[in-house]
């Protein structure tokens, strides 16, 4: 049977990030969070192929109970069941702790209902590391295919997917054993309308709650802060650079670059930049 998992996270929208001017770290009350946007496209392809061959797929996000949200919308588009990892145990984990929850969590699930494909966003947008899916795949062992764009083909009966990636330089076809792990550009699928059965299902659902206790017995050492060894000294705004002159040619173009030239040795940019050779 064809069993898809989605990893997902509930973010911070970007458009509305601020950062207190004092300590450095992000303002986050009165910030609306949504589903990561490169999850959403995720869980989109995964419903697309659970149509298309029949059997189910799941949704697993570690965050705060306010994170039953984002699982809500996934369930909305298609998804089936939703497990929420939430425990005080959990917080100031770096992608290295996350990576662990996640996978031990699959683990878990892989045991008792086999997957066919993990699905993971390419990043997430308020961290923007890339690094949480690659590291889920290299602690379960399973093929990693990154920047996936089109889902091929998904053959259960012999046991592989074909997957085109995109490179720096061009996009490359590659065929891996299942289970295989993915992270997922947007191109991967388009986002669908709820159906009205879905809608109305979603609104009520209840996803499962693990804790730090149950049902996966988590190392205390590997988890939180005590098993995160990434230390953020400081997060600072970016500096504002003032408008450059903008010179209209009112006179013709020849005299607007002449007066361009005019403003840029005044300036002295030409002597700065050849270090005064003659």
């Amino acid at each position: 049977m064809f069993h898809a998992l989605v990893a997902i996270k509930q973010v911070p929208d970007t458009t509305n990030i601020r950062i207190d001017p004092e300590t450095g770290n992000l303002i986050r009350q009165g910030v609306p969070t949504i589903l990561n946007p490169y999850d959403a496209h995720a869980v989109a392809a995964a419903v697309e192929w659970k149509r298309k061959l029949g059997g189910m797929v799941t949704v697993v996000s570690m965050g705060p109970p306010s994170t039953v949200t984002a699982i809500r919308e996934c369930i909305e588009m298609g998804a089936d069941k939703g497990v929420l990892i939430s425990d005080r145990k959990f917080s100031g984990a770096d992608t290295l702790a996350t990576s662990y929850v996640l996978a031990e969590t699959i683990r878990s699930i892989h045991e008792k209902e086999p997957l066919s494909l993990i699905l993971f966003g390419k990043q997430a947008i308020d961290g923007d590391t890339a690094q949480v899916g690659p590291g889920v795949s290299v602690r379960l062992d399973f093929p990693l295919i990154t920047y996936a764009v089109i889902i091929h083909d998904v053959n259960l009966e012999e046991g592989y997917v074909t997957v085109e990636r995109k490179t720096e330089r061009w996009n490359e076809v590659i065929k891996a054993p299942l289970p295989a792990l993915l992270t997922c550009e947007k191109e991967i699928a388009e986002i669908p309308y709820a159906s009205l059965p879905d809608l109305i299902y979603s609104l009520q659902y209840e996803p499962e709650t693990w804790t730090a206790e149950s049902p996966v017995l988590f190392d205390v050492a590997h988890i939180g802060l005590k098993g995160s060894p990434t230390m953020v000294n400081k997060v600072t705004n970016p500096e504002k650079h003032a408008r450059g002159e903008v010179i209209q040619p009112k006179d013709g173009i020849e005299e607007a670059i002449k007066l361009a030239f005019e403003k840029v040795n005044a300036a002295g940019i030409f002597s700065s930049i050849s270090g005064g050779a003659k």
